[in-house]
């Protein structure tokens, strides 16, 4: 078969190991998944008593422009309706956007290390991939300017950036806007957007007139808790939707996931919770990290990458063996931590206490 040649040498998504597959290798009674930057605390109650009703009608097809949904995400953010774009996930997204932009002779500017769908997804269309490192965790965005040309078509910026969780301030964000030719497309990658806490970020949605060549992405999978219903959707202005909906499969969004992020959306309060007590969580992590005298990055998401004692993959298998998934960074391109989903108050305590184990191992014990 003639298969696309971008695609030699490139490996599937593989997932991590589910809740059921640790507890029989394992032979364990209790398993907590921290890999994936879940909400420990579930969904909001509404949902919960909506999904147990027959409000859906089975048999007839979702909404494909998704028109209850998209009304109050619109009302919500003080935009028009035509400003949006729904996606099975904001991983559709943005592989809509590089289907609708990135082919050969062009290319794509993206930090590294950042979310890898970025990469997946320009690679396939055969783009030309331009990979700038980190900075303390932090996206060098003057050697982002750099590195545009006129051949450049998508900027991918993840804000906060997921393996580090770190934030970008927005007056430097601001700035770098500024500089981008209205002929580049940049992404906004908000997906950890409602738990940030910086008393000065600045929504960036506010931004949409003064740069009409962003694109930003929301999720209904994280702080939401509704990652088994894949919803996502994109805010940006209509030129921009209207081309990017040219590539959308009809139908993309299911019924049930559409409404239940409908009643999510209404739930401000849960959310505002949520963000309180992760937010309370998240302290306990960086203090944690401090006492132990080792490294954690600035986190405004629900996850935190944290130093470990010699090799991640092992510290990740140890752990696991004590009833914790979570993510070595030798998978993510940050060796020597792992990534872990902030939990309540008990999973943290728990993990805390498996995690001095791999100190005492290491003869690190504080």
């Amino acid at each position: 078969m003639n298969w696309k040649q971008a695609l030699e040498g490139m490996n599937p998504y593989k997932p991590g190991r589910s809740i059921e597959e640790v507890t029989l290798l394992y032979g364990l009674k209790e398993v907590v998944k921290l890999a994936s930057n879940e909400n420990p605390y579930g969904c909001s109650p509404s949902v919960k008593e909506f999904i147990t009703s027959d409000a859906i009608q089975h048999e007839i097809y979702p909404d494909g422009y998704a028109s209850t949904l998209r009304s109050k995400v619109a009302a919500k953010h003080g935009v028009s309706e035509d400003a949006l774009l729904f996606g099975n996930g904001s991983d559709e997204i943005i592989m809509l956007i590089a289907r609708a932009l990135l082919d050969k002779g062009t290319n794509t500017i993206m930090a590294t290390t950042t979310f890898p769908q970025y990469a997946h997804n320009a690679k396939i269309e055969g783009a030309e991939i331009r990979q700038i490192p980190l900075q303390d965790g932090q996206h060098d965005l003057d050697s982002f300017v750099r590195a545009i040309d006129n051949e450049t078509s998508v900027v991918w910026i993840c804000n906060p950036n997921n393996p580090t969780g770190n934030l970008i301030p927005s007056d430097r964000l601001k700035a770098f806007l500024e500089q981008v030719p209205e002929t580049v497309l940049v992404v906004l990658d908000e997906a950890y957007f409602e738990y940030i806490t910086a008393a000065n970020h600045v929504d960036s949605v506010t931004w949409l007139q003064s740069f009409p060549n962003i694109i930003i992405l929301r999720t209904f999978s994280k702080a939401y808790g509704l990652a088994a219903f894949r919803v996502g959707y994109a805010i940006g202005q209509p030129e921009v939707i209207t081309n990017l909906n040219k590539v959308r499969s009809p139908f993309n969004n299911n019924s049930m996931g559409l409404a239940v992020a409908e009643q999510a959306l209404a739930d401000q309060a849960f959310i505002d919770h949520c963000r309180q007590v992760n937010h309370e969580q998240r302290q306990r992590f960086t203090q944690y990290a401090a006492d132990k005298n080792l490294h954690i990055f600035d986190s405004e998401t629900n996850f935190m990458l944290i130093e470990v004692p010699g090799d991640a993959d092992q510290a990740a298998e140890q752990l696991l063996q004590q009833g914790f998934i979570i993510r070595s960074g030798n998978a993510l391109g940050t060796p020597g931590y792992v990534r872990v989903t902030i939990g309540t108050e008990q999973q943290n305590s728990d993990f805390f206490a498996a995690f001095d184990t791999l100190l005492v191992v290491e003869g690190s014990a504080t």
